[in-house]
């Protein structure tokens, strides 16, 4: 798997001020983000998430979760009116949270984790991933719950529906690639609604409190709330293709 690299200037810096702002320089990804990956690119970009996880073994840096379970209580406490984007919304967001900070599960094998394995985030050439970039929220956390993550984000369609078929393929090509333990499957309910939950909120508070310096617009919150409306429903991982 590729990624990008930095580039150091002549004095050997990685990171360097432009304009009052960080910025640095990082090696050019040949490939495109494709809109709609089909059960095909799904498998590829699931082989890639894998071994992101296994290269990242014994890796000694270590970074919080700070999006995780702990994360957000305060971020749904500083989310107002969220019922005038969806009626519901706000009973949705709590009912989620109490039921998740009480079961999110412990003790998962963990290390590195992309934590935005999202489409727009890994490159293809042809049917093959050509890099994966955007690494801002990496952190450490549980494996599986970063195949949540790409789960959510890879395998539904527009009218809100899981395509089971895409589901069957990533999990099947991650397993082949990292073997999931018992454990994990177990917990990959919970972690999906958790998935879901983590971008409902945050794109909920971005849609509400507009940045008017951004340079890309909000997400609609909505395409997470009919997941997590899906999610609710689902009692064991073979729901999602396992």
């Amino acid at each position: 798997m590729h990624c990008p690299l930095p580039v150091k200037t002549r004095d050997g810096r990685s990171l360097v001020s432009l304009n009052r702002r960080n910025a640095a320089i990082v090696t050019f990804l040949t490939g495109i983000a494709l809109r709609r990956p089909d059960a095909a690119h799904c498998a590829a970009g699931a082989v890639a998430l894998a071994g992101l996880h296994k290269s990242g073994e014994g890796f000694a840096l270590t970074r919080v979760n700070g999006l995780g379970p702990k994360g957000w209580r305060p971020l749904a406490q500083a989310i107002y009116g969220a019922d005038a984007i969806e009626d519901g919304l706000t009973a949705l967001i709590n009912g989620a949270l109490e039921e998740l900070v009480a079961d999110w599960p412990a003790g998962l094998p963990g290390g590195v984790i992309h934590a935005d394995f999202f489409p727009d985030n890994v490159l293809f050439v042809g049917s093959e991933v050509g890099g994966v970039i955007d690494f801002y929220f990496a952190c450490n956390d549980a494996y599986v719950y970063d195949l949540a993550i790409m789960l959510n984000s890879w395998c539904f369609e527009l009218d809100g529906s899981y395509n089971i078929t895409k589901g069957q393929s990533a999990i099947n090509a991650y397993r082949a690639a990292r073997p999931l333990g018992e454990t994990e499957i177990a917990a990959l309910p919970v972690l999906m609604r958790g998935a879901a939950l983590r971008f409902l909120l945050t794109r909920t508070y971005d849609w509400l409190n507009p940045d008017p310096n951004a340079l890309v617009r909000p997400k609609d919150p909505r395409e997470y709330s009919k997941k997590l409306r899906f999610h609710n429903k689902v009692k064991h991982a073979r729901e999602y293709g396992l």
